[in-house]
């Protein structure tokens, strides 16, 4: 008789559930709020239910200034909303601000994350955001790779690599691409935010770029992956301790661990004339100390938003920087390169630093190709720029 009334217990239980995960089902799958919603003429409209708030600010990546944010109004059944008319066709991150707390907006699934933050996402279709829409052909694939450092004394490390469409059909060798991420980021820094991939596809398909293979890497060189810093690389915590993400050891790993593996792993062409470097910000850093320490190991550099520091910071050393610059210039210039290429928007913070290291390299008579564009420190300037360096390259 117990069993009997534990059988029907459960059933009940079971219906009762069964009710619960149906209503949440269909409340997931219709919900009545559309955020965001993009226009024909355009404009996007913002909406989040919140029915008890007293404020609601969305910040975007389309505003200029930290910490800029506009007002969402309160409309009906407490959803506030905002329409944004003057929107140019690109990527966008925001989030939103609801009375002094941060959020995503709940009611859209793109979810992306930038540094230590998390941000919703959407894609204005048009011109200008063309090279990172998903296209109809073939696309390239993303391999993640775990290899060996010993350099940085680290049995796993891991990296990303895009190989082109038909890559795996083919057995033609390719030229290759060491694309570094800036300060905060990591090797998913490129794909997630810059949208390499896409935009090498688009590239490659329009023949504007050639086929090549693109390497990411984790430039922290205290990290194993994404947010995973090895035992006994711990930052150090002394003041006056060099930055760990500007200590040079990456890039002494780069091209002692990353290359080798790379040419004994895929299909590619090796020696200096088919190997590029480019990279933003820390990247850009890095990209130089690669230039100037090893001349021989790339014919194509691209600096992006980052120049020659009047002064250290971030850890990076302003004066060793400029006398290793000044020391081994003539060593660069003597390996022949095919292109060394600059670029900064005259909206960010070190551009007065990219200002300055063109006086430098104008000194010793250098021949670069200067790039300078509106915008500041951000994506949709560095996903311009890697839009226009490929094509420049192993033609």
């Amino acid at each position: 008789m117990k069993s009997k009334h534990i059988i029907k217990k459960a059933f009940l239980l079971v219906g009762f559930f069964g009710v619960l995960i149906t209503s949440a089902s269909a409340q997931f799958q219709q919900d009545p709020v559309v955020s965001p919603e993009i226009h024909e003429d355009g404009a996007v409209t913002f909406r989040i239910m919140a029915a008890t708030a007293d404020s609601v600010k969305i910040s975007g990546s389309w505003m200029q200034g930290w910490g800029a944010s506009e007002h969402l109004e309160k409309g009906e059944e407490g959803v506030w909303e905002l329409t944004i008319s003057d929107l140019k066709p690109d990527y966008y991150i925001y989030s939103y601000n609801v009375d002094g707390v941060r959020t995503i907006d709940p009611h859209n699934p793109w979810v992306i994350r930038d540094v230590r933050n998390t941000f919703s996402a959407f894609i204005l279709p048009g011109e200008g955001s063309k090279n990172v829409q998903l296209s109809g052909q073939k696309k390239g694939t993303i391999e993640e790779v775990w290899y060996s450092s010993p350099t940085l004394n680290m049995d796993q490390r891991r990296m990303k690599v895009y190989l082109p469409p038909n890559y795996n059909e083919s057995d033609q060798d390719y030229p290759v691409v060491y694309l570094l991420h800036g300060g905060g980021g990591d090797e998913n820094a490129w794909t997630e935010l810059g949208f390499a991939n896409r935009i090498m596809d688009n590239l490659i398909h329009s023949g504007e770029a050639e086929s090549m293979i693109v390497v990411m890497t984790n430039g922290n060189p205290n990290q194993s992956s994404a947010w995973h810093v090895t035992p006994g690389h711990e930052p150090a915590r002394e003041s006056n301790s060099p930055n760990p993400m500007a200590n040079e050891r990456f890039e002494e790993s780069l091209v002692a661990d990353v290359i080798p593996y790379i040419e004994e792993n895929y299909q590619v062409k090796t020696g200096k004339e088919y190997r590029a470097v480019t990279g933003l910000s820390m990247g850009g850093w890095q990209t130089q100390k690669l230039a100037l320490k090893h001349p021989d190991m790339f014919d194509y550099y691209g600096v992006m938003s980052m120049g020659i520091i009047e002064e250290t910071q971030f850890g990076m050393d302003a004066r060793a920087h400029l006398e290793l610059t000044n020391q081994n210039i003539g060593d660069l210039q003597e390996s022949g390169y095919e292109l060394y290429w600059i670029a900064c928007g005259t909206d960010d913070f070190l551009f007065e630093s990219v200002n300055n290291m063109r006086e430098v390299l104008d000194s010793h008579d250098f021949d670069y190709v200067y790039r300078e564009s509106g915008g500041g420190h951000t994506w949709d300037i560095w996903r311009m720029y890697l839009s226009e360096f490929t094509p420049m390259l192993f033609q």
